[in-house]
């Protein structure tokens, strides 16, 4: 669907994309995670032919974005992170030019557009101003724009930017049910949306590729160690002495309880490891009850942090620096 090879870009003496490579099947959700500077808004601007490439290639369904670019946007929708709107036309009349730009035949540009309205929920507001609508509105109005001339690729630039919960919700939705009939490439900083959003994750750092895969590759690409957290009636004297007898704990911390005669225990095991039977048993069998136990795995938010925490150190370092030149 889509052939990425080998991008880069710069901006001066700043490299924005830096030797970036990947391809996108047909028929997922994609989400580009990054920190501010990554390279994921330049990447799609060049995905989409708003800006040329200093080097490599993007192919949309074999079709290259420079040497056939006519071909190559026909198959992609385009939602920038500031949707692209006339404020002074209703949404109607809006959607109705974005059909004409998009060549869609004349014929079936009413019944395009209002099986648009319907899909993203805009037939209430279909006669109204742009510039009156809420921001979940014009939000929704943007993603209609992509939808016009029903391409094969959407390309969402931080789809949810600004949404209140209510909004980010309702987005998530309309997004999962787009994918039924497009593939989604989407851009986000808001880790819970791209883990709840995206079947694939591409996480890019200083312009490169950084980690890709499910979610859940991804955490096992990490070698991930599990936590379990328990609350326990007893002594730390007690706990130590049973946790020892366990070959599988690597490490532990044993705090006081909030609660009278309780203590806080935290037991980190390798990845495919499960020691709470054989744990609950032996405490259990010492006369220390359990009141509670969670699992806990490295979530999406640690691994980004995990893989960016070098570019978020030299962007903390540049600001240093420019502080001191002041």
């Amino acid at each position: 669907m889509i052939q990425v090879d080998h991008l880069a870009k710069k901006y001066g003496g700043h490299t924005a994309v830096d030797d970036l490579s990947f391809t996108v099947e047909k028929g997922q959700v994609y989400g580009f995670l990054g920190p501010n500077g990554a390279g994921k808004s330049t990447t799609m601007n060049i995905m989409t032919g708003y800006i040329a490439a200093g080097g490599g290639t993007v192919k949309i369904n074999g079709h290259d974005i420079l040497k056939e670019p006519e071909k190559a946007k026909k198959c992609i929708g385009y939602l920038p992170e500031i949707p692209p709107l006339y404020t002074d036309m209703t949404v109607w009349e809006y959607l109705i030019f974005v059909a004409e730009l998009k060549r869609v035949p004349r014929r079936e540009r009413k019944t395009h557009v209002e099986e648009i309205l319907r899909k993203m929920q805009l037939e209430d507001v279909q006669d109204r101003m742009i510039r009156n609508l809420s921001k979940g509105y014009k939000q929704r109005v943007g993603l209609a724009q992509a939808l016009v001339g029903n391409p094969e690729v959407l390309i969402l630039d931080e789809p949810m930017v600004g949404l209140d919960p209510k909004q980010i919700i309702e987005m998530r939705s309309l997004i999962r049910s787009l994918a039924q009939r497009h593939t989604v490439i989407l851009s986000s900083h808001i880790l819970s949306e791209v883990s709840a959003v995206c079947d694939h994750i591409m996480i890019i750092s200083e312009g490169r590729l950084a980690a890709s895969g499910s979610p859940e590759e991804l955490q096992e690409m990490m070698h991930v160690k599990v936590e379990l957290e328990l609350t326990v009636l007893g002594t730390k004297e007690q706990a130590e002495e049973i946790i020892g007898t366990i070959e599988q704990i690597e490490s532990y911390r044993i705090a006081d309880g909030a609660e009278d005669n309780t203590i806080e225990i935290t037991v980190n095991v390798p990845e495919n490891t499960d020691v709470r039977s054989e744990l609950s048993t032996a405490l259990s069998g010492a006369g220390m009850a359990i009141l509670s136990m969670n699992r806990r795995e490295k979530s999406l938010e640690d691994i980004f942090l995990e893989l960016t925490e070098n570019e978020t150190e030299e962007e903390r370092e540049e600001g240093e620096d420019n502080d001191s030149d002041l």
